[in-house]
């Protein structure tokens, strides 16, 4: 059976960071916000980890704001994905990749509206042979369930595949759990003791031809 290789979307095969502090600057703005607002959200975000509903019922309580926290988080998730971009070489990548014969897969933590909408802005999607987004099949990275899942979409197996992410727990962790090589991308580092990746590069340009030679 043909081998999978599975990716994480946030800050792997897209600048989540970047694209939340453009969504906050345009934000800011259509609220009429003073200038130091951008900077709060950027602080208050903690890399897109801390809950949204706990994120916007503190953006709601600093600014004053009349909507409700639910409709706070309702208008981010559509409108944070319009803010992510990819590069054309990452789907380039992609393709090479399943032009070679393997199946790819995203595997993402995170809400099923806003994850999807940034696979179909961006235009990765397409390019993939399946995606597997927590909320929609409800099981989060590093649980290993989450890479069978993908495997079983994509008609694929984990022996021999690959995880390539960003975060050292739920990526390489998790991806090794599920038996998985691994690339780490990024700055992040393991944790003292924690499991190693078996790649470290500074993008997941690098991580293509590591996966087409491998």
């Amino acid at each position: 059976m043909t081998p999978i290789a599975c990716f994480d979307l946030d800050n792997t095969l897209i600048d989540r960071d970047a694209a939340f502090a453009a969504w906050a600057s345009w934000w800011a703005g259509n609220e009429r916000l003073e200038a130091d607002a951008v900077s709060w959200l950027l602080a208050k975000d903690e890399g897109g980890f801390r809950p949204r509903a706990e994120l916007f019922a503190e953006v709601k309580e600093q600014f004053g704001l009349t909507a409700s926290v639910e409709d706070l988080v309702a208008a981010y998730d559509r409108e944070h994905p319009l803010f992510t971009s990819v590069d054309q070489a990452v789907l380039d990548g992609l393709t090479s990749l399943r032009t070679a014969g393997w199946r790819v897969a995203v595997v993402t933590n995170g809400g099923t509206v806003q994850q999807t909408l940034k696979l179909e802005h961006t235009g990765i999607g397409p390019a993939v042979d399946c995606c597997c987004i927590s909320e929609e099949v409800g099981v989060r990275k590093p649980d290993r369930a989450i890479f069978g899942l993908a495997a079983d979409r994509c008609g694929a197996t984990l022996v021999g595949g690959w995880m390539v992410g960003d975060h050292p727990a739920y990526d390489i962790a998790g991806g090794i759990a599920a038996g998985l090589r691994t690339i780490l991308v990024g700055d992040r580092r393991p944790a003292a003791g924690g499991l190693a990746p078996d790649h470290h590069l500074s993008s997941v340009l690098g991580a293509f031809p590591v996966i087409l030679a491998g």
